[in-house]
């Protein structure tokens, strides 16, 4: 029997649910951004008068801004409060929409759009850090599956709203769509987030490890898309950005452990356990998840020759099941830790991807699907329980600073995962190809989208294998995450009345 006087139960309040939708608002805009813009890269070349090489800098500027930003962000939160620091970064996003909007060459929407980026780059940080401090540790898997939700269906209803901005109106609208939106994120936050604590010990800002660490990011960004626009990773101009990220994150390393706290992310974090197991897992699911997730749409429009539009509407099965896992995954994660239910979803996430691994030029839609709903389950049981059992052994003051390593890792592996399947899915191809005496042309994903129409019923049979061969090794990355998920946190059930719930505000 429950206890009357006990003051407070382990439900989600009422104040971490607004906290949670309030974030949701801002980040929804940011994750549904990014694959629109994937999705409308041919109509900008197209309607700017820019070669394909040129526009696809409106990604790549955005995400060099990202890593440039993110680990400023738990400083600024130390400094001025997330609150304010939330505010700021929609704010910027938003503007960054407006100008977009308003470009008039390929050269001012790629300004715009790195002006969006140092706004987008700074939210995954910081809305993990506020619903993390307003959620405490027994309450955040479910706080978290409440995250989880824009960055699991952006992906789904990225391409189906770009598909439909692009067909039935102008680019323009693209990212026009994200002001109205970007004003009512802005507007709650100021009704409903709380200010937050602030730290003044944090008011010198490591300017040296700043741009170490920032440069450090971008340089291995950069090196990653370099990697997939190619395939490869052999030539000079890849490794050469790859190896200066490498080295220039060991420097920063050794900048962090001389300056310790003061530094603008403090890598003695990792000597937690918890986090340290929590994020080598986040980036272990960022590869293989993340990654898996962009050779979807790409087999359903190269291989079945599906638009934007159908490619999203075949993917929801995804989204649905990542939903229902979440809903559930949060709740048994704050009983018996992730460490339990972490396992069950990569079990889950490998069934859902076998499937893909025999996919041919005609396979069931119906029969993927049910896969699809299988692998989404998967990686809602993943992702939202890896994160929230990262920050789960840390003390509130130390969040902030937590979060942009996080970020930080989430966002390279993404990268890493999605360079690894295109040179898997490239290299097999071109294999594939000169089996068959048929000449190939370009590298990476040009290659993909170059073959011509007439020529698919020769092609796309060996298209669709070098696709399987590409999901395996999404299966195999898949799989590794069972070695870091050995080291998540595991409990028995907790007692919603034996365990008080830490207070709500932020």
């Amino acid at each position: 029997m429950s206890n009357p006087a006990h003051p407070q139960s382990n439900k989600l309040d009422r104040s971490v649910i607004v906290t949670g939708l309030v974030i949701v608002s801002g980040m929804i805009m940011v994750v549904l951004d990014t694959t629109i813009v994937n999705v409308a890269l041919e109509s900008l070349s197209t309607e700017l008068d820019a070669s394909l090489s040129t526009t696809q800098w409106v990604v790549t500027g955005y995400l060099l801004a990202v890593a440039l930003v993110i680990p400023l962000t738990g400083w600024a939160m130390d400094r001025f409060g997330p609150k304010p620091t939330w505010i700021t970064a929609v704010t910027l996003f938003v503007a960054g929409s407006a100008l977009c909007a308003a470009a008039w060459s390929i050269e001012t929407l790629i300004v715009f759009r790195i002006l969006q980026g140092l706004g987008g780059g700074m939210l995954l940080p910081a809305g993990q850090a506020i619903i993390t401090r307003a959620a405490g540790p027994d309450r955040l898997g479910r706080a978290m599956a409440i995250l989880g939700v824009p960055m699991l269906l952006g992906p789904v209803l990225g391409p189906v709203i770009g598909g439909l901005l692009v067909e039935y109106t102008s680019w323009h609208w693209i990212f026009l769509v994200n002001v109205p939106v970007g004003l009512v994120a802005v507007a709650l936050a100021v009704w409903k987030l709380p200010f937050g604590d602030t730290a003044p010990d944090r008011d010198r800002l490591d300017l040296l490890g700043l741009a170490v660490l920032s440069g450090s990011l971008v340089s291995l960004l950069y090196g990653l898309s370099r990697a997939s626009s190619q395939g490869g990773f052999g030539e000079p101009d890849v490794l050469g950005w790859l190896v200066g990220g490498a080295v220039g994150l060991g420097l920063y390393t050794w900048h962090s452990l001389r300056k310790g706290t003061d530094s603008i992310v403090d890598v003695r974090l990792l000597t937690n356990r918890v986090f340290a197991a929590g994020t080598v897992s986040v980036f272990l699911v960022a590869i293989g998840l993340f990654g898996g997730m962009l050779l979807l749409p790409l087999y359903y429009q190269t291989v079945r020759g599906e638009g934007a539009l159908n490619a999203g509407l075949l993917l929801a099965p995804q989204g649905l099941g990542a939903i229902v896992a979440m809903v559930i995954g949060g709740r048994i994660t704050d009983r018996i830790g992730a460490g339990y239910v972490v396992p069950v979803g990569v079990v889950l996430a490998m069934i859902g991807t076998y499937p893909f691994t025999h996919v041919g030029a005609d396979s069931s839609y119906l029969w993927l699907s049910v896969a699809l709903f299988v692998r989404g389950m998967g990686l809602g049981s993943v992702m939202m329980p890896t994160i929230s059992a990262a920050y789960s052994d840390l003390s509130r003051e130390v969040v902030t600073r937590a979060a942009p390593t996080l970020s930080a890792i989430q966002q390279v592996g993404a990268s890493l995962g999605s360079a690894l399947l295109v040179t898997a899915l490239t290299q097999r191809l071109t294999h594939e190809l000169n089996a068959h005496r048929i000449p190939s042309s370009g590298g990476g994903t040009d290659q993909i989208g170059s073959v011509p129409p007439e020529a698919m019923p020769v092609i796309g049979p060996l298209l669709a294998d070098a696709f399987g061969y590409a999901f395996w090794v999404a299966f195999a990355l898949t799989a590794v995450i069972f070695v870091p998920a050995m080291f998540l946190p595991r409990h028995r059930s907790r007692d919603a009345d034996a365990t008080p719930a830490p207070p709500a505000g932020i």
